[in-house]
This record gives C-alpha cells, sequence and structure tokens, in this order.
C-alpha cells in the first residue's frame, strides 16, 4: 500500500502563466502571502524560467539521496537534515506547480506543459467552455494533473483547494527515497488513517518543511521562522524498551515508570545524534490517532542546539518583494 503522508515536505514555487493580465494581477493580490507565486504574461518568459528546472530538482535530490547514503555507512540524520536546510537556500525556489491556461495567442497550455516533460511538479490547466473535453483528455492521459474551467463560479476557491491538494500530495521522488530509512513496522503505523490524520495536521499547522525519519522514529520539522521541532513517535508496543533506555540513560526510576506508562518520552537519540548538553530532555506524551497504536511528544529545538543556523523562509519570502508580473 502507498503511503499517503508525505515523508518528505516543503514550501515550492507556485507559476501561473496566463495572457489575461487583469487575471495576473487578481491572482497576485489574492493568493495567500505565505505562498511563493510567480506570474507569467508570456510562453517564451515562462519557458525560461523552467528552462533548468528539471536539473534543479535533478540537483536536489542528489543532495536528498547522498544524506540517506551517507546515513547507510552510519552517520546520523538529524543533523544531516539540519544543515541540509542550512545550506541550501534556494530549494524554496523549486517549481512546485505550474497552473497554465489553455487559449493563448500563437500556442496553447497543453503545448507548454509538454515542453517540461522531465519535470517532477503538478500540472494544473485551465480552460473555456470550448476546452473542456480537450482537457478531460489529457487529465485522463495523465499529461496534467487537474483542470479548472475558468467559467467556475468561485475559481479562485477552487484554484486554492487544488493547489493545497497538490502543494501537500506526496512526491514520488523523494517518497521512495526517505521510504529507504523506515523499518516496515514504521511504515505500517504511517499508513493508519488516523495516524496520517493527526500528523498532516500538525504538520500542516507548524511548519512549512519536513522530513519522517526512522532512527530515531518522528518528524523533523521546520516553520517559517526558522525554527526546528523534533516530533518524536514511539509505538505503544515498545514503551517496555524505551523505558529501558531511559533507565540506562540515567534518567531514574520516576522518569523510566512514567515512560512506561505512556505519560512521558525522552530524547535519548536526538540527545546523541545532537551532541546536546546537559540532562536528557523529555516531555509529556500524547495519543497519535485514535487506535492506540502510537504515542508522540513534542521537542523544541534552539538555535544553540543545531549545527548551524537556518535561513528562514518568510526572510527568503520578504527578498522577493510584491508579487509582479515577470514579462509584461
Amino acid at each position: 500500500m502507498a503511503l499517503k503522508l508525505p515523508l518528505y515536505h516543503r514550501s515550492g514555487s507556485l507559476l501561473f502563466l496566463d495572457d489575461d493580465l487583469d487575471y495576473l494581477e487578481m491572482l497576485g493580490m489574492v493568493l495567500p502571502s505565505h505562498l511563493h507565486v510567480e506570474l507569467f504574461s508570456r510562453p517564451s518568459g515562462f519557458a525560461e524560467r523552467m528552462r533548468d528546472e528539471p536539473a534543479r530538482w535533478e540537483a536536489d535530490a542528489g543532495m536528498h539521496l547522498q544524506m540517506i547514503e551517507r546515513w547507510r555507512r552510519g552517520q546520523s540524520l538529524i543533523p544531516q537534515v539540519l544543515r541540509y536546510w542550512a545550506g541550501s537556500t534556494d530549494r524554496y525556489q523549486l517549481a512546485q506547480v505550474c497552473v497554465v491556461d489553455y487559449a493563448m495567442p500563437g500556442t496553447d497550455g497543453l503545448k507548454v506543459l509538454n515542453t517540461l516533460l522531465d519535470w517532477p511538479g503538478a500540472r494544473v490547466l485551465l480552460t473555456g467552455q470550448a476546452d473542456e473535453q480537450v482537457a478531460i483528455q489529457a487529465f485522463n492521459s495523465g499529461l496534467i494533473d487537474q483542470f479548472i474551467p475558468k467559467q467556475t463560479a468561485d475559481i479562485t476557491g477552487r484554484l486554492l483547494t487544488a493547489l493545497a491538494k497538490l502543494t501537500h500530495a506526496p512526491h514520488p521522488r523523494l517518497n521512495t527515497l526517505w521510504r529507504a530509512v523506515l523499518q516496515p513496522s514504521q511504515q505500517s503505523l504511517l499508513q493508519v488513517p488516523s495516524v496520517v490524520r493527526t500528523l498532516q495536521a500538525h504538520a500542516q499547522k507548524h511548519w512549512i518543511e519536513y522530513v519522517v525519519l526512522g532512527e530515531p522514529f518522528g518528524l523533523l520539522g521546520l516553520d517559517a521562522s526558522g525554527r526546528c521541532e523534533w516530533l518524536q513517535l514511539e509505538p505503544s508496543n515498545g514503551l517496555p524498551d524505551l523505558a529501558e533506555l531511559a533507565t540506562s540513560a540515567g534518567l531514574g526510576f520516576d522518569v523510566a515508570r512514567a515512560v512506561a506508562a505512556g505519560q512521558l518520552l525522552p530524547a535519548v537519540e536526538l540527545h546523541q545524534q545532537l551532541g546536546l548538553h546537559g540532562p536528557i530532555r523529555t516531555a509529556r506524551s500524547f495519543d497519535v490517532g485514535d487506535d492506540g497504536l502510537l504515542m508522540a511528544a513534542s521537542f523544541k529545538l534552539a538555535e544553540a542546539d543545531l549545527p548551524q543556523p537556518i535561513y528562514p523562509y518568510r526572510n527568503f519570502l520578504e527578498v522577493q518583494g510584491t508579487r509582479k508580473i515577470q514579462d509584461a
């Protein structure tokens, strides 16, 4: 069964191509400010922006693969991911979704999208009433991920819903890569519907980027201000072993008893991987989902805990400046 929870998620760029300048200006005003939006009125400008995009995606995927290969050779993943977040500051410019109008002078949206065959992002086609049959055929053939008729009464709402769905869908390449760091039992837990819903809700509320890890088991998340959180996961049937680990780490009988009872989780492996100073941290645990299979606890990481500071996504958006049509 495919994992419905994205194992790696981050915010990316949303590109729009439409020869209707008024429509593009409207999109620039109504799309939420936490999204990175690029607006194009000419296919030539859009094509130039996307020309090297497959190579950029491939280079980024290569960095993910290198992290996993180093993990196979014994290097811890948490500090590797934190260093990747600190060093790869251009990753938010990777085009995540392209929304293209079908009817444009001298070409059509499908021809434009067909030039992006090596690009791994999501494709949305905006159509007029006369183009709907073409869009249905393109969707059924897998050429586009979604089409939206421009005559839809609430097209902005419909578009926002589609963008939310596509930007939070598992990315096939990254999901395949990061699945390798999970044990089969962990993958099974991440297929439980109530577990998936709880983790997705937490991620979408708090983070703009996260990764699911297996050693230790949990989600490493990053918010828009550059702050990190470790959401440690523990199967309920693993609490006795975790209590023994807490005892061997010197946390004392009372803490070990609270761990065994599912009241506290200790971040022993987080402490070890980051070389944190002071006593091993513990946090109150809570149920993940309603099946009683999985517990979690949240550990906020201070800047001093990180290998190096992480450039905030919020600063990235500020540098982009006011949204404007790129080639008008």
